[in-house]
């Protein structure tokens, strides 16, 4: 396609972009009365593509440079690897988009817009698309066949149909309530990841969020049982309480890291069965906790002007209703962003989790870093159990869900610590979690999704640190090919001529390099050179 003639003028990006949208909506719709729509949609995506990459060196825009400064566009991997990455990205988009809109539009309406969406994200991809960024897409994606691969193996010598079961799986996983459920357990699963990950970020291991937000909810239930307040100020003393609790049980190990260098691995695990302990005395008749039901105790329930109304999922076609607190889980994630990336804060925090020593020497107080990263992994942790809390149950009861925090730590590992990626893979995890509930009544182990959940995290790990060492050092060959290019390119400094008023340039001693009289060489142009 690049081997087409182009014609002699520039191109804005804007302008390219609102064609490629274009041509995606367009060819969708003409397609569309001859094909089904998906097929339509993703041939749509193709041409809008096709046209993209065949503009791309008419457009004047900043591009093709990766994070370490090599460029990019036009290399063998850029063409192997990231324009086929990017172009699968955009169709998968384009298709997850009309599908999600169907559930509301008439399919035709859907499937245009979803051609529509698919173009403009292969013009950004393009162009944007680093290759650092492909590689990890790659790693993810072989990661996944490989857990499939192993899944569906364990399924074929148990005798079990694999197709039959991923079929199964998908097709209850996709119900409006299935998704509605994902959705609801996804925001919970991305809290608990964004605690661990901020821990991850400065090398620290916080097993202990599980502890953390369990305690967290249970005395955040209770003031928000026991104090009648009104609505808002009910809400956010709930969300203070929880906050300063998971802070103050992390910041024990925060502390107990830095005065008695005790390792936050054990202390984080002694503090969970403490929290435990402390949990199962105080959720007790005549303590914090009344009777529920026949078989149950918890705290008392929380007054109505205490919740935390949900959102309507009437767009996904289900009755039910999607935690409130979804928005407080995009600030955390939004915040999370801002803290690593745009604060000072943030850069520390990465530049000790890289080297201690070298951010001893850069001025940084180590300490102090390792005892607010824990504190600020905690008070985040404090938040896990809210959306439960204020969204659903209202209560702090025997029955509340635990073992969140574990969960979250493969979360974080499958997201890669990024605040984007964590949100995939919480949604990934609950979906999995969601799809195998059905399975029971095929007669099939539920225990298949943990199998998954365990290879495709094992798995991601791997393949992306060797998939990440070695796009690095494909990257530094690339960086020293063009520094040995611009080397060879590069002409020699002509002579300056300092012209009469410096005298002329014949015997001049002050020229690097410059032979004198009697044949000797300057010693410092010598040594200059």
């Amino acid at each position: 396609m690049s081997k087409l003639p182009r014609p002699d003028m520039t191109m804005s990006g804007p302008v390219a972009a609102a064609i490629a949208v274009v041509l995606g909506a367009g060819v969708t719709a003409g397609l569309d009365l001859a094909l089904l729509w998906w097929a339509a949609l993703i041939i749509a995506v193709v041409v809008a593509f096709g046209f993209v990459a065949w503009t791309a060196p008419l457009i004047s825009m900043k591009r093709g440079a990766g994070s370490g400064g090599a460029k990019e566009e036009g290399t063998a991997l850029h063409k192997t690897l990231v324009m086929p990455t990017a172009l699968i990205l955009a169709v998968v988009s384009g298709l997850l988009s009309a599908w999600l809109l169907d559930l509301q539009l008439q399919e035709w309406a859907a499937a245009l817009i979803g051609g529509a969406i698919g173009a403009a994200l292969a013009f950004l991809l393009f162009h944007r698309l680093s290759t650092m960024l492909a590689l990890s897409f790659a790693a993810v994606f072989a990661a996944g066949i490989l857990a499939i691969g192993v899944t569906a193996a364990v399924l074929y010598f148990s005798g079990i149909t694999p197709l039959d079961t991923f079929d199964r799986m998908l097709e209850y996983g996709t119900r409006p309530n299935s998704m509605v459920q994902i959705i609801n357990d996804g925001i919970t699963y991305y809290l608990a990841a964004v605690a661990v990950a901020i821990g991850f970020k400065m090398k620290l291991f916080n097993i202990g969020v599980d502890g953390q937000y369990r305690l967290a909810a249970l005395l955040s239930a209770a003031v928000g049982g026991y104090l009648i307040l009104p609505p808002v100020i009910s809400q956010f003393v709930v969300i203070v309480t929880a906050v300063a609790v998971g802070g103050v049980w992390a910041g024990i190990a925060g502390y107990l890291k830095v005065a008695r260098g005790v390792s936050e691995v054990i202390s984080t695990i002694m503090l969970n069965s403490i929290a435990t302990g402390i949990t199962a005395y105080l959720l007790t008749e005549g303590r914090l906790a009344v009777e529920i039901s026949t078989n149950n105790i918890g705290t008392p329930p929380i007054p109505e002007s205490g919740w935390v109304p949900g959102i309507p999922a009437t767009f996904l076609g289900s009755e039910r209703e999607i935690f409130g607190l979804l928005f407080l889980a995009v600030a955390v994630g939004i915040g999370y962003w801002v803290m690593l990336n745009r604060t000072r804060f943030g850069f520390e925090l990465r530049a000790t989790g890289q080297s201690k020593t070298a951010a001893e020497a850069s001025g940084v107080d180590v300490k102090k870093m390792v005892f607010l990263s824990m504190l600020f992994s905690g008070m985040v942790a404090g938040l896990v159990g809210l959306p439960q809390l204020l969204g659903s149950s209202h209560y702090y009861a025997l029955d509340f869900p635990t073992g969140i925090g574990f969960i979250g730590i493969a979360i974080a590992l499958l997201g890669r610590n990024h605040p984007v990626g964590i949100v995939f893979a919480s949604l990934f995890w609950a979906f999995l979690n969601q799809a195998a509930g059905i399975l029971p009544f095929d007669g099939i182990p539920q225990e298949i999704a943990v199998i998954a959940q365990a290879t495709i995290v094992l798995t991601v790990v791997v393949v992306y640190e060797v998939v990440h060492r070695w796009g690095r050092r494909y990257q530094q060959q690339q960086i020293g090919k063009q520094l040995g290019r611009t080397t060879e390119t590069t002409p020699e400094p002509a002579a300056v001529s300092h012209g009469p008023e410096h005298g002329s340039d014949e015997g001049d001693d002050s020229v690097p390099g410059r032979s004198k009289e009697d044949g000797t060489d300057d010693k410092s142009g010598g040594e200059a050179q």
